[in-house]
């Protein structure tokens, strides 16, 4: 081929529209997972006109399954965000007209501490981080058990017969944050976090039919692809992935009291409904969070306190997606405890211990179903809305190659089974001071 044919060939395939169907919302997979209708099954039982019927069973994975969405995104409005403090903070002595650095370690990675950056002084930072969900809950991901009921179920009427299900949901994000702060003066410090988030979502459900009430395969069954129409199982699957903005973060931080041992700051975050919440890519509705940090510093050794509340507007992913209604997030109280340390001039290690407090969340848990026949049980999940806590650790270090930069590593892991959880996430991220 001609570099002139590749050329026209390449114009061509740029100036014709792409044809290829829309991918399906994210936030859709689950709610429709089974199709328009639900599950049904197949029947050759006649009706009074003689007609057949296919049967239908009341889809409970679907209907109230559906939190999970309202799950996910109450975790992405809560994604730690690496602390938008400098690992470098000055202050200014007026007597030699210069900044000399104030703290002897380089400060927490997901948590913050009272010093501010100084005036006038900058910071740009990126960081990388990696959630694979493994469990909600407490519950495996990879195994959810439910079970459908046929409509209107009475005993002796072949109505008893249910389907089990195990299904299974596989959810994955990857966040890259840009942030930057600025010293606006001594005491106040302004910074923004844009996050771009990919999210891959996956579910499989592997449906079983228990003949409870019927004997005759003909009366409920499955189409099977290798032809056999009497079936007892099928499997459904959707999977999707999606990438953009987050919702972006806005802070602002200001030091109350600057002592050589103690400091103690007030600040606030809002994060802006940016991202899409109909590809799970934001959380779908504006967030504040007023803040308080204490910290002592004690040459290289600096403990520190954080305590928050963060209040969250109303979202599609807190109602229903389908339906287009709207309702509120858990808003989620936070307390995080933790100290760094300096390892000489170049090394500093942070550990944190951070306890959310969700309120009136959406939480799963495991229960036994009965049939009919007071005989057969199968496991099954409810959802109810309640509070519950969040507890995670995290240790990093942020190490010092040389000048104003930063390379910062670590490790956040569950501490405890409360909501939607990856049972351990990478940070890694760099940031420059200037």
């Amino acid at each position: 081929m001609s570099s002139r044919t590749g050329f026209l060939a390449l114009a061509l395939a740029l100036a014709i529209p792409d044809l290829a169907p829309a991918q399906e919302k994210l936030a859709y997979l689950i709610p429709t997972l089974y199709g328009p209708s639900g599950l049904t099954v197949d029947s050759e039982a006649r009706l009074p006109n003689g007609d057949t019927h296919s049967a239908h069973f009341n889809s409970s994975f679907q209907t109230n399954f559906s939190p999970f969405n309202s799950a996910l995104a109450s975790r992405l409005a809560s994604v730690p965000l690496p602390a938008p403090a400098s690992g470098f903070t000055y202050t200014f002595d007026p007597a030699l007209g210069v900044f000399n650095r104030s703290t002897k370690s380089f400060g927490p990675i997901v948590t913050d501490r009272a010093e501010t950056i100084g005036k006038g002084r900058a910071s740009i930072g990126f960081a990388y981080q990696y959630f694979s969900f493994d469990e909600i809950d407490g519950l495996d991901l990879g195994h959810i058990p439910t079970v459908f009921t046929h409509d209107n179920p009475v005993v002796g009427t072949g109505r008893e017969d249910v389907i089990t299900a195990d299904n299974a949901i596989s959810a994955r994000m990857t966040q890259f944050t840009a942030y930057v702060s600025y010293g606006i003066s001594d005491r106040v410090d302004i910074s923004v976090a844009l996050p771009l988030v990919s999210v891959d979502l996956a579910v499989t459900s592997s449906v079983r039919l228990q003949r409870i009430g019927t004997v005759n395969t003909a009366i409920h069954f499955f189409h099977q692809p290798t032809g056999d129409n009497y079936g007892d199982h099928a499997a459904f699957t959707k999977a999707g992935q999606a990438s953009g903005i987050g919702d972006i973060a806005l802070r602002l931080k200001a030091s109350l009291l600057k002592k050589e041992t103690l400091g103690i700051a007030l600040g606030v975050e809002s994060r802006l409904p940016t991202g899409d919440e109909k590809d799970l890519l934001g959380a779908g509705a504006f967030a504040v969070k007023p803040y308080l940090v204490i910290s002592s510093p004690h040459g290289a050794f600096s403990p520190h306190i954080n305590a928050a509340y963060q209040w969250n507007g109303k979202s599609l992913l807190g109602g229903n997606v389908q339906t287009g209604v709207k309702e509120d997030l858990p808003d989620e109280a936070v307390v995080a405890v933790g100290a760094d340390v300096g390892v000489g001039q170049k090394l500093s290690l942070a550990f944190d211990v951070v306890g959310r407090r969700v309120i009136n969340g959406e939480q799963v848990t495991l229960d036994t179903f009965t049939a009919l026949n007071n005989v057969s049980k199968f496991p099954i999940v409810h959802f109810n809305r309640q509070s519950y806590n969040m507890v995670d650790g995290a240790i990093g270090l942020k190490a010092n190659p040389g000048g104003g930069l930063l390379v910062n590593l670590n490790v956040l892991f569950k501490l405890n089974d409360g909501g939607l959880r990856d049972r351990v996430t990478p940070l890694l991220g760099i940031e420059y001071s200037f």
